[in-house]
């Protein structure tokens, strides 16, 4: 399948965002190791929590957890603990191709039951749940937060609690941080005690019904279509619903990136930790290059790096290591599709992706592939402000995080064939 996209002559809507894939797949972890039998609230209907609803309900011998990294991780680490059950976890082709070696070291150090079904450090895995001792437990801090987090949500689970010490540089910190938080939301006994080091007390949790916000990392292809909007000289007034003010999201940073490329943020009501609207509005931008430490936040980097091209402000976004291993290799996939709408982006620092005003020709029919990861295509939809006729390949993809952008985009008037 193939879409061709026009953008309206002007965007007057208001959005109703999907709400947040990260703390869905936290909350349903954490209710589940609480022995709750009632789903947490506004879950999110994107394929990697459905993968993860239907593994929990149905808990069969062989769970396909398909192209959800986030699941395959949560769901290793919660199987592990689930005392006297035997699962095969595997996914898609792309998912055994994704290294977990990592996470299953970690879990066997904590005493856990694993074998690889295939390829050693890969997916698929055979895991024989049992309760577990705990203890200290060290791991590098630079890996996938997904890894960190896995660990500590099962924490309160066991017999002596855990005590986890991140060594060099912690990467993708607020996604820690969010996971910890929702555990004390729970009601575990959970803290940092110094800057690399988490303590969480053995107690498991307490079942409570639990609300979960909308998402701020589907918020952002938005702001990328007010910055367009204007940079074409066309209006756009965009609403968004369901998102908070002081978020414990760490995409949530994606209005202060923003308001430097000239989109403003308001909230209909400041009170923090409470849904809202917010409205966008756009203005000039006079932002001569953008450089940005992306280790927090990698997952708004496609977002940007098309947004900031297409507004023609050079760029320096490091911190993008964690990209060459997600749906797909996101940094050579960039550069490739960046050419095609003729701008010639640089990768020769490693974690780094830049931009010096380079351009080339481009394609004179642009076609986006999607690689088979979500955030390609939706990154590069907006651009079709600027290409009208840009076609996105293997559009379906967006189920992952945001079954219903392309219901949306033509809600903001965009013509779809």
């Amino acid at each position: 399948m193939r879409y061709k996209l026009y953008a309206p002559k002007a965007i007057d809507c208001v959005i109703n965002l999907p709400a947040s894939k990260s703390i869905s797949n936290r909350a349903l972890v954490i209710n589940a190791l609480s022995g709750s039998k009632e789903v947490p609230e506004n879950l999110s209907d994107c394929d990697d929590t459905d993968v993860m609803v239907t593994a929990l309900r149905n808990m069969p011998y062989e769970i396909n957890i398909k192209a959800a990294g986030t699941a395959m991780r949560f769901t290793s680490a919660l199987l592990s603990v689930s005392e006297g059950e035997e699962h095969i976890i595997t996914g898609t082709d792309r998912m055994k191709h994704r290294p977990i070696e990592v996470l299953v070291n970690a879990l066997r150090n904590l005493g856990a039951d694993i074998e690889y079904a295939g390829e050693e450090g890969f997916p698929p895995l055979k895991i024989r749940g049992k309760k577990l001792a705990g203890g200290l437990l060290e791991i590098p801090g630079n890996v996938s937060s997904q890894y960190i987090s896995a660990l500590l949500m099962i924490g309160p689970k066991l017999t002596n609690g855990l005590t986890l010490h991140l060594t060099g540089d912690i990467i993708s910190r607020p996604y820690i941080e969010m996971t910890i938080c929702t555990m004390q939301e729970f009601g575990a006994d959970v803290e940092w005690t110094d800057a690399s080091t988490i303590r969480v007390k053995a107690g498991g949790y307490k079942e409570r019904p639990f609300f979960i916000e909308n998402d701020w990392s589907a918020s952002s292809y938005w702001y990328e279509m007010a910055a367009l909007m204007n940079k074409a000289n066309a209006n756009a007034n965009i609403t968004l619903t369901g998102l908070m003010d002081g978020s414990r999201q760490g995409d949530s940073a994606i209005r202060y990136m923003f308001s430097v490329l000239g989109v403003k943020t308001a909230f209909k009501t400041r009170k923090k930790l409470v849904p809202t609207n917010v409205a966008l509005k756009a203005q000039k931008c006079m932002m001569p290059r953008f450089d940005f430490d992306f280790i927090n936040q990698p997952d708004l980097a496609q977002t940007l790096v098309v947004c900031t091209a297409l507004m023609g402000i050079p760029f320096r976004f490091s911190g993008l290591q964690t990209l060459r291993i997600k749906e797909t290799d996101r940094i050579a996939a960039l550069k490739k599709e960046m050419k095609k709408l003729g701008y010639v982006l640089d990768d020769s620092e490693e974690g780094v992706l830049s931009w010096d005003g380079t351009r080339c020709e481009p394609d004179k029919e642009p076609a986006i592939d999607t690689y088979e990861d979500h955030r390609m295509a939706m990154a590069f939809a907006p651009a079709a402000i600027l290409f009208p006729g840009l076609i996105i390949n293997n559009p379906e993809v967006v189920s992952k995080s945001y079954p219903k952008f392309w219901e949306d985009l033509r809600e903001a008037g965009f013509e779809i064939r």
